[in-house]
């Protein structure tokens, strides 16, 4: 087994299971601000025992459980432009940009339909529906949802030529208290569906994302102990740099080339 997929399997086990309604109630955090570290697998271990520690103050994180499973298969479709304007919205900085994806649950089959927008605040602020029907394909519902969304109130130009520009699989669990959520994702594989071109990441690392209301959160504070700072790799923009690096990496760059050794990005 891919020792970042041990690890984060290690770690969930290790915590009290957590159901998808109380997830739901306690964190599901639509409007939050997200974080990500490139987490070594050994750190990764420390981290994940002291969070899921039962002596905590403030009690254990739980790790989320569905039909037993603590760990789970993921495959993100992401959607842009022929001329990759989401890509470039984020590489030049831009106050307001937005991702679009399709998220398929592998071990169940369920789908939802994403989009997440960073206002100017540094929120990310999620809006979904679940899917049906084929794969990859934008219906008129979705592009309702798209026009809502992405018009009007964010004033954002909606593009017709929307298509999948690239597929991410991986492994995630997902660990949960005090409001916040910790989801932590391993053996990631990146596909270009266009040029057929896959890379794969560095299995000794760990994608950790914190998703919270607050500014700064114990778990983050541990990480920083350990030396780990955030990054602004996401798996949709260090995935487009490791198989395109002609199209120039911005602040991602060097978690990039962490993430995907030998890609080149």
């Amino acid at each position: 087994m891919i020792p970042a997929v041990r690890a984060i399997g290690r770690a969930a086990l290790a915590a009290r299971p957590l159901s998808l309604s109380e997830l739901d109630r306690s964190a599901q955090l639509l409007v939050r601000r997200d974080r990500n570290y490139l987490v070594p697998v050994d750190v990764f271990e420390d981290f994940a025992a002291l969070l899921t520690d039962t002596r905590r103050p403030e009690g254990p994180f739980r790790a989320l459980s569905l039909n037993g499973r603590r760990w789970f298969s993921y495959r993100s479709t992401h959607y842009d432009t022929t001329d990759l304007r989401t890509y470039h919205a984020h590489r030049q900085d831009r106050p307001v940009r937005y991702k679009i994806r399709e998220l398929r649950y592998q071990d169940t089959g369920e789908r939802q339909f994403e989009i997440e927008l960073r206002n100017r605040r540094g929120e990310t602020v999620k809006h979904r529906r679940r899917l049906a029907g084929d794969d990859h394909v934008l219906d008129p519902a979705q592009r309702g949802l798209l026009a809502r969304v992405l018009g009007g109130p964010y004033d954002i130009e909606q593009f017709g030529d929307l298509r999948p520009a690239l597929v991410a699989d991986y492994q995630r669990a997902t660990l949960v208290a005090d409001g916040q959520r910790v989801t932590c994702d391993a053996g990631l594989v990146a596909h270009d569906p266009h040029s057929g071109r896959t890379v794969r990441a560095d299995s000794g690392l760990v994608l950790v994302a914190m998703k919270t209301r607050k500014h700064r959160t114990e778990a983050e504070r541990v990480l920083h102990r350990f030396g780990v700072r955030a990054t602004d790799f996401t798996k949709y923009l260090g995935g487009c740099a490791a198989l395109r690096p002609e199209l120039g990496a911005g602040p991602w760059a060097r978690s990039a080339r962490l993430a995907f050794p030998g890609a080149g990005c």
